[in-house]
């Protein structure tokens, strides 16, 4: 798979205080097998679909423990470059690029509106193996309580353009890399709790919505919204046992026209 574009969504990890207990949820959940721990990168471990690696899972760094997250990865040719245009743009570099072997180069990033993500500079890691099939990452989202600044930021950064969906029920915006829309942006409404921050939702990809729900609710996760069928497919949103936030969707099983969109 070539490097892909900046601004593309490219790579995907978490951190959690019991690695085997992410492993054995993710592993019934999404069908994930595990490569080694790597030692020598804070026994950082790949997640693979068919041989493909589609995300990892490391224990967090002393001081670093706390709550569970995943973190999408923005591509990036110049993971410095970006820290630089993140900073004059209103973000916060919270990890400054710092180089991982000979795999890449990484930066953690916080928005204006405080959604946390990361920038990586690929090397031989370039990222994803496999998108868009089961057990693989296929879509993500920046739930914000500020989208105003997320509308600016993002696109200052990365280039991105961006179509606003109309639909009074929702504030939904996409942001667009040529052709392709890469990432989606969701104003958080009065039902999320004060105490929930922004953050960025990621989806993976299942057969099955209700069969992934029953699955992961089974082994101890939390269903917060779903299943539910869209013009995308048919998805949910969900907590793993140690609290981060993912959803799973099954892109076969889609329902409705897909909604009508201005260019802003």
């Amino acid at each position: 798979m070539a490097v892909q574009p900046e601004g593309t969504p490219c790579w995907a990890d978490a951190m959690f205080s019991d690695v085997e207990g992410a492993k054995s949820f993710y592993g019934d959940v999404l069908g994930w097998t595990f490569g080694e721990s790597s030692s020598e990168y804070g026994n950082y471990t790949q997640a693979y679909v068919d041989g493909k690696a589609v995300a990892a899972v490391v224990p967090p760094m002393p001081g670093q423990e706390g709550q569970s997250s995943w973190c999408l990865y923005l591509a990036s040719p110049d993971a410095a470059a970006t820290a630089t245009k993140i900073k004059g743009n209103g973000g916060e570099v919270l990890m400054e690029p710092m180089q991982v072997g000979e795999f890449g180069t990484m930066a953690l990033a916080r928005d204006p509106g405080g959604a946390v993500f990361g920038v990586w500079q690929a090397g031989t890691h370039e990222g994803f193996e496999a998108t868009g099939v089961p057990g693989a990452y296929a879509w993500a989202e920046v739930f914000t309580r500020e989208p105003e600044k997320s509308d600016a930021f993002f696109p200052a950064v990365f280039g991105y353009t961006a179509k606003q969906m109309q639909d009074d029920a929702v504030d939904y915006r996409m942001y667009n890399l040529g052709e392709g829309t890469v990432l989606g942006r969701m104003k958080m409404t009065d039902e999320f709790p004060p105490e929930v921050p922004s953050y960025v939702n990621l989806y993976f990809t299942v057969e099955n919505c209700d069969a992934a729900v029953a699955k992961a609710t089974e082994r101890g996760g939390i269903l917060r919204f779903g299943p539910m069928d869209s013009p995308f497919g048919r998805f949910a949103a969900l907590s793993d046992p140690q609290g981060a936030s993912f959803s799973v969707i099954d892109m076969k099983t889609t329902q409705g026209d897909m909604p009508k969109t201005t260019d802003v």
